[in-house]
């Protein structure tokens, strides 16, 4: 993972931002967790203010861009940590796991060093029903990242799993995630927001730029309002998104 995000993370501090509503459905999954260490912190998104945290980052371009005052970040990976075990309250994983090496070394970490894991992921049953897939980029699922993206079940062979809650999508979310423009298909052509995003940024070029030629005609003749454009009066939407907490 760090040698993909040397390539592919150069856009994330603008594009990926903590939103809110996401935010609260996290930290309240963190409980009374004070010491919290983020697996795969990345820019740092999702980080709690009022706890102590500790980040944990492959990529050295990824922690070049954590803002000035974020917590102190480790240069590592999920899979091996440096820290004793039970350093922790909670050990938390955001839009993370597919792309770790070894699911079940990264979680075993994540329970090694913290009584409480969270995970905020994107089940993938829910893939085939995303208009961005299904009629734009169905080469997203053939992306290794996708290809081996965990649900609750792959997560569940490997943690004590408590709950798991669905977590919709704002229609004004300001995280610039795979599915966050649900309801806003011409932000997908800002090539700012397809740096930001994993899969797109993987993409062959000449692949990336079928499907983004295909959305814009589609936009500009009403295409996609045709078929999708009641989505636009939603004030959220369930696209597959859940938090998971384990013990």
């Amino acid at each position: 993972m760090s040698t993909k995000y040397e390539t592919i993370g150069a856009t994330y501090a603008r594009t990926r931002r903590t939103d809110p509503r996401i935010a609260a459905s996290i930290w309240a999954a963190l409980g009374d967790a004070r010491t919290v260490v983020n697996v795969g912190a990345g820019t740092g998104s999702y980080e709690p203010a009022d706890r102590r945290v500790v980040a944990v980052e492959p990529s050295a371009r990824m922690i070049g861009q954590r803002p000035p005052g974020a917590p102190p970040a480790v240069q590592g990976v999920a899979e091996a940590m440096p820290f004793a075990t039970a350093s922790f309250d909670a050990a938390l994983a955001v839009l993370t796991m597919h792309h770790w090496t070894d699911l079940g070394a990264g979680l075993a970490e994540m329970r090694r060093v913290a009584e409480r894991q969270v995970l905020f992921f994107f089940e993938p049953e829910y893939a085939d029903l995303a208009w961005i897939v299904v009629d734009y980029f169905p080469e997203i699922l053939d992306q290794e990242s996708e290809r081996n993206a965990p649900g609750v079940a792959d997560i569940a062979q490997h943690l004590d799993v408590v709950s798991c809650e669905p977590v919709p999508v704002p229609a004004d979310c300001i995280d610039g995630f795979g599915g966050c423009y649900w309801n806003r298909p011409e932000m997908y052509l800002d090539p700012d927001v397809q740096r930001g995003m994993s899969c797109f940024a993987q993409m062959e070029a000449h692949v990336l730029a079928r499907g983004i030629d295909r959305l814009r005609t589609e936009l500009a003749d009403g295409t996609w309002d045709a078929k999708y454009g009641e989505l636009r009066t939603r004030p959220e939407h369930n696209l597959g998104y859940h938090v998971v907490v384990a013990r």
